[in-house]
Parts: structure tokens; sequence; C-alpha cells
């Protein structure tokens, strides 16, 4: 027989796990928000950052005392008030003690605390030694005047500050960033100065609205001195509604050949930055820049230099593009969520923060004030009965010396107080001497006039306004410095294209018969003089710049896109262009052209139909090209021409057979794309065996003349004489003489 079970879960309180759950997970989340990720709106400080300051101030590191370990300063905080892990304690402290994190750090740190480019790079804490920074002063100056409300530590054995008495909007000042439960604070920084100037303000006029604020604050002030690129209307609106997001850019000064980057967005590695910028450079992204250079030092905490390749690239243009694409330029995102005085989270808008910070600190100069004010009332009732005690000095002396309680006696006798009767008890022989009779009566006097103004000030709200408004332009005044953050407005950043990254150096691209293209410098580079591979001979070439765009155009119509600096050198045979692009079977390239996209060009079949077009229609990314002219059956495209003015130039037009037509090139179509209209009649059964065909054209302004080589000589054809071969589009044309119909192998423009 099984044993019985002798459990008893009498007193044991039962509970559904669903309701468990979710009130533990509740309670956890509504400690992580009140009691860990975020600031209160009065000092502006999360707990373990608050129990940092107070720990130091504690252990006596004020600005002015010797640097201590900062592992005894974490060893108080995790022993005495914060029972967490030492390294989170410890990254709070460095955080605290970074300039280039904190906009007023509250800590001084000697030793490695990290650098711009890798804050986490700090020393251990058995390495470092820190005290409190003279800003923090403004947290702590007025922590023992009952300003504060006081808690037990966490095993009640100690008492800790529930807030610092902030005699300055910490909140705004140094800012903030936490992760909560359900929810986050993104608090950017702000000059003290502005802050100040916007309290006062708010002060003197209560019904101020957020747009009289930005007046004086137009934004957030961050340790470093980049530049904030937000539009202030934007900025407005962040300060409005409590969210939104702030755009910082580097600031850099151009020196033609080299540009100079001396200031950085908040929190930007500059060895990121070189980083991002070299990976472009590795990948022949960047062919401006030929070096990169860190200058920075400990006098020059940022100075990151760009050597450039040419003084003729556009630097602006260059600087948009590494703004588009690297840390130069970042976002920083904006969300004003912190525990205000009512002890809830809640976003806030700038003028809500303010009033609601106001408030903290009218309630906390009056307790100061209060506090003072009942030191000097219980003072006065001391002087008042050691007064009393001098005017009646041998009886006093007598009733201490022969009554058994001299207490009771003296209260009974002089109608003192019990704590008047203690003082006196308490007084030294050296005080009974004729001279601190006077002394009583001047600190009554003093001390009866101190009473008079404080009981003034708490009497007058306008009083302690003013008395308000004094403190923080003091403050201001010993604390406040100039902006770092410039708020200007920019252009915005662009990634460029492919031809921007390059000078506009001259070019020469040479294209041959098999499709080899290569490219040199310079317009002085003829392509008819180079070497080919055997069985290959030159078929065109375009002078140009480095900056334009390398149009190639195959037997099918299809166009084709490539950076002329990108192309194989002159040097050498250069390389085929199907490692580059990858075209139809059994096509092959018949022309090609260096042009800025908004040119135009006329663009043709030797089947005589064509059209004009802009280059920026012919443009693709895509390796296999686009199709943009429609070739008919047994025809194939010819090197296409560019154009300089549509209405003004002419169009001449050479067939297989001899025949050369003249007409103005208006009478063409502008199309994207398509087969055009026709240019020149061309027999399809002449076109099908060979015995007929469009093979050269040439654009001409009218007044010029034309030249057609051969091989063994050319013919010079004046304007004049070309009056004879115009005439209408779409026409047969006129005869050449015999002797030039053989081995034609180019048309070019004849000025003279």
């Amino acid at each position: 027989m099984a044993k019985q079970s002798t459990l008893n879960f009498e007193g044991i309180e039962q509970q559904p796990l669903r309701e468990f759950a979710e009130k533990a997970y509740l309670d956890y989340s509504m400690y992580v928000i009140l009691d860990r990720a975020l600031p209160h709106i009065g000092d502006g400080l999360k707990p373990v950052q608050r129990r940092i300051i107070y720990a130091m101030s504690e252990l006596g590191l004020k600005a002015t005392a010797k640097f201590k370990k900062s592992a005894r300063t974490v060893g108080d905080v995790l022993g005495k008030f914060h029972p967490h892990g030492d390294s989170a304690c410890y990254e709070a402290m460095v955080l605290m003690a970074q300039s280039f994190t904190y906009r007023y750090p509250l800590v001084d740190g000697q030793g490695n605390w990290g650098s711009a480019d890798d804050p986490k790079s700090f020393a251990a804490m058995r390495y470092t030694e820190s005290r409190l920074a003279p800003y923090a002063e403004v947290l702590l100056k007025e922590l023992d005047q009952g300003t504060t409300d006081w808690q037990p530590n966490f095993d009640g054995t100690l008492d800790e500050p529930r807030l610092l008495p902030a005699e300055l909007p910490n909140i705004l000042l140094n800012g903030t960033t936490g992760i909560a439960v359900g929810m986050a604070t993104d608090i950017p920084p702000h000059n003290l100065r502005e802050v100040v100037d916007a309290c006062i303000y708010l002060l003197s006029n209560p019904k101020a609205s957020i747009k009289d604020l930005c007046g004086f604050i137009p934004g957030p002030d961050y340790p470093t001195g980049a530049e904030i690129i937000t539009s202030k209307a934007d900025l407005r609106t962040i300060y409005e509604t409590g969210n939104g997001s702030v755009r910082m850019r580097a600031v850099y000064q151009d020196n033609r050949d080299e540009i100079v980057i001396s200031a950085l967005p908040h929190q930007t590695s500059g060895a990121k930055v070189l980083e991002q910028i070299a990976q472009q450079m590795n990948a022949k992204k960047l062919p401006q820049i030929v070096d990169l250079r860190d200058e920075s030092d400990h006098e020059t905490p940022t100075r990151l230099v760009i050597i450039l390749r040419s003084n003729r690239i556009d630097n602006d243009a260059l600087m948009r593009h590494l703004f588009a694409t690297t840390d130069l330029e970042r976002s920083y995102r904006v969300n004003l969520n912190m525990i205000g005085l009512d002890h809830r989270p809640r976003v806030k808008n700038l003028l809500t923060i303010l009033t609601e910070w106001l408030i903290f600190r009218r309630e906390t100069v009056r307790r100061r004030l209060q506090f003072r004010l009942d030191k000097i009332v219980s003072r006065l009732h001391i002087l008042e009965g050691l007064l009393i005690a001098f005017l009646n000095i041998d009886e006093v002396i007598a009733i201490i010396r022969n009554e058994e309680k001299p207490k009771i006696e003296l209260m009974r006798r002089f109608k003192l107080s019990d704590e008047q009767a203690e003082s006196i008890l308490e007084l030294k022989l050296r005080h009974l001497a004729k001279l601190e009779e006077v002394k009583i009566k001047a600190e009554q006097k003093e001390l009866a006039i101190e009473r008079g103004e404080l009981e003034s000030i708490l009497g007058s709200e306008t009083k302690m306004t003013t008395l308000i408004k004094k403190e923080l332009q003091t403050l201001a005044k010993d604390l406040g410095d100039e902006r770092r953050t410039k708020i200007v407005e920019r252009e915005l950043a662009q990634e460029m294209v492919e031809t921007e990254k390059v000078s506009s150096d001259p070019l020469t691209v040479i294209l041959s018969a098999k499709g080899w293209v290569r490219q040199g410098k310079g317009h002085e580079i003829e392509g008819r003089g180079l070497s080919y591979k055997s069985g290959d001979e030159f078929l065109v070439e375009a002078k140009g710049r480095a900056n334009q765009l390398a149009i190639f155009l195959d037997s099918t119509g299809r166009c084709y896109t490539a950076s002329p600096h990108t192309l194989a050198s002159a040097r050498g045979y250069g390389e085929p262009l199907t490692s580059k692009f990858t075209p139809p079977d059994r096509a092959f390239f018949t022309g090609m052209l260096l042009a800025d996209p908004n040119q135009q060009v006329i663009i043709a079949s030797n089947a005589g139909y064509g059209f004009v077009t802009s280059v920026e229609n012919l443009t693709t990314k895509n390796k296999s090209g686009k199709q943009v002219l429609s070739v008919p059956t047994h025809g194939e495209s010819i090197a296409p021409r560019l154009v300089s003015d549509v209405k003004k130039q002419q169009l001449a037009i050479i067939s297989a057979a001899g025949h050369m037509l003249i007409f103005d090139l208006a009478d063409l179509p502008i199309l994207p794309k398509g087969k055009g209209n026709k240019i020149m009649q061309i027999n399809p059964k002449e076109l099908a065996d060979g015995s007929d065909k469009m093979r050269f054209m040439l654009v001409l302004n009218k007044g010029e003349g034309l030249e057609i080589k051969t091989e063994k000589k050319s013919l010079k054809i004046s304007a004049k004489e070309l009056a004879e071969y115009t005439g209408k589009r779409a026409q047969r044309g006129k005869v050449l003489p015999k002797n030039i119909l053989e081995n034609i192998i180019d048309i070019t423009i004849n000025e003279s």
C-alpha cells in the first residue's frame, strides 16, 4: 500500500500562473522604467548616475580634492547604494567623464578614459583615477540644506537622496539615452547659456510659447563641433512634439588639392570614416582620391586629410557624396521621454520640460530658504537665552554650583526653554568673557536682518522669481560657454553618379573593329597610328573628357555605358568590350562616342532609318545593354554622331552605292527609342545582298565643308559645292565622283 503524502499547503497563497507572471512582469517593467533606464526631470540623472555622484561626494572627491582610484568609487557605489554589476557601474561613470560624450562632464578623470575613435577603449577601473568635475557642484551644492527627500538604501543601513537638488536643468544640458521596457529615451545635449536664457524668459513670461523658447534654444549643442543641418522648422517640430531626428554633418575646409575634416558628428569615429572611404577607393568608386591621412593629435583632436588627384575636381560634389555614403553625416533620434514630477514617464515638449523643471527649482529654493530660516530662528532663540545668562552671570553660576538639577532651576528662574538651558550649561569658561556679550548681540543683529530677508522672499512669489533668475544668471556666467554645434542649412547629401567622380581631364578612347577598347590621356593620340592585334584594325575614336560617359553601340541597336577612366590604357592593345558587357550572340560593336547625359545624338541603321535622341536615353547600368535602335532584317547600326543644335545643323549621308545626301536635321524626329524615320532611300533587296546601304553620316554646321578620305587620297568638298548634294529627307541623293567611290574609310568636316 502506497504511503499517503503528508504535504500541507495550509497558509500558502495560491494564484493562477497567468496572473502571477503578468504581475511579476509589470513590476519588473516599472522597476526598469522608474529605477534604471529613464532620467528624472529634476536632476536629469538615472539612479546609477545619481548614486555615483553622491558616493563620490561622500568620499570627499570634490573638484579641488586629490584624485582617487575609480575602483574605490565603484566599490562604494555597489556596496552602499547600487547592488548591480561593477562593469556596468564603471561604464556609466566613464561616460560621465568623457568630454566627447557629455556636453558638461560630471566626472574629472585621470588616465585612459577612452577616445572619440573608440569610446570603449578605456582602461580598467583599477588603473584610472577620478574626482568630481566642477560642474557636479550644480547638483550637490545644496544637498545638505534640506532641499531633497531621503530614502533608505537597498539594505536599510544608510540613507540616499531621492533626487539631487540641481541648480540647472541638467536633463537638457547633458541629455541621456536609455532603453527601458516598451519605451526608450534619447535626449540630446544643449547649450547652458541658451537654456538658462530660455528659463529666465519663461520665468518673466509664463505664457510663452514653444516658438518663443526656440528663439533662445535653436537646437541641440553636441560636444563635438560639427554642424546640424536639420531645418529650423523640423527642429521646432521636435521641440513641439518631443520626437524627431537631428541630422549632423562634419565640418571641412577646401584647400583645392586636399580636403581637411576638422569636426565630426557626435560619437563618430574618425578611423571608421577613413575605413569607409578606403573601401570605396579599393572598389575604384572614388578615383578622385589618391590618399588619406589621419593627422589628429592631442592639440587637434580631429584632423582627417583627403588628398585629391587633381585640383580640377568638384570638391563640394565629392563631399556631398561622402556625406551620403559615410558617417561624415549621421542622423540622431530625439525622444524627450523622462520621469516627470508626477513620477510617471512621458514624452514632453520643450515648454513642458522647462515649466516642470522651474516648478522643481522653485520648490528646491523654497526648501533651502525655509531650512536656513529654521536654523536662524533656532539660533536666535539660543542667543536670546545666552544673553539672559550673561546679564545674570553671577546668579547663573551660583545655580549651576549649588543646585542638584541646575537645568530645571535655570528654566524656572529665567523662563528659559529646554534648548536655551542646555546651551547655557554647555558654555565653556572661555566664553564667559565680557567680549562674548558683544559678539552675541552682533550675531543677533546680523541673523535678524537675514531672517527678515528670508521671510520677505518666502512671502513673495515675485522676490522668489527674482532670486531664481539671479542664481541662474550667475551660474550661466561661471559655467556657460559658446555654442559648439552650428546650425546651418546645407545642400542635401547626394551620391555622385560615375561621371562626377573623376576630373575633367582630356581623354581619347579608341575602338577597334574586333571590339577592343583602350583610352589615353590627351587629344594628341591618333587611333589609326596605333598597333592592333593580328586580324584587327582601327574602327573609331572619340575625343572628350574623363568625366563624360562612354557610349558603345552594337550592330543590333543595343547601347552600353562605361566610364572612360575605367577602360584599359592605350599603352597596350586594350581590352575586349565583351569583358565588360554581354552583347547578343553574333553582335559586334559598330560605334562609340564620349558625351554628357544632356547632349543630343543621332542614331541610325544602315537600312536608312534613324532619329535624334538624348545621350541620357542611351545610358544603362545593365551589362547586357539597352535596346534603343530597332534594326530591320539584314540591317546593322552605324556609328552615332553628336548633335549640338538640331534646328541649325545638317546631316550628310554617304551610301555604299556612292550616293551622298544632305538635309536639315530638323526634319528628323526626336525620340527616346525606336526605328526612326527614313533618312535615305535604300532598297531592301540591295541591303540584303550588300550592294547598297548607309555607310557614313556626318553632322555639319552651315558654312562647313567636308572631306571624304580613302586609303590613298581624299576629296574636299566646300560648303558652296555641297549645295549640289542638298535635298530632302528620304531621297536617294547625288552620286559622288567615281574616283572616290572605292575604299572610303572616313568622312570628316573641312572648315576651309
